[in-house]
């Protein structure tokens, strides 16, 4: 797992590359909690194109970064999702809380 980031114009920017499933889950909880404490952001947009794959240990990650945002009234938005991404969002119903923007 490789995870990007940036911030322009107060949105935060992170880009996921890899496998997002039970082994690389703990790393990329913690990695994206420290990026979302630090940075100073009124957004969060998350970069799934090159996500190769996501099981539900990765959906529960993106869900409790999304819950912790949501307390503090910070949206979260997908982009660019991998096609096995999308098929996961769409199933679930998550770009109903997290929407896709392009």
């Amino acid at each position: 797992m490789r995870i990007d980031n940036k911030v322009m114009n107060k949105t935060l920017y992170i880009g996921l590359s890899g496998e997002l499933d039970e082994h690389t889950s703990a790393y990329t909880r913690q990695t994206l909690d420290k990026l979302m404490e630090d940075a100073q952001m009124i957004r969060v947009v998350i970069d799934l194109s090159e996500l190769s794959f996501m099981d539900s240990t990765g959906v529960g990650v993106l869900l409790g970064r999304f819950k912790r945002l949501k307390n503090r009234d910070i949206p979260v938005f997908i982009a660019n999702p991998s096609n096995q991404a999308d098929r996961i969002f769409r199933m679930t119903g998550l770009y109903d809380i997290m929407p896709k923007i392009s």
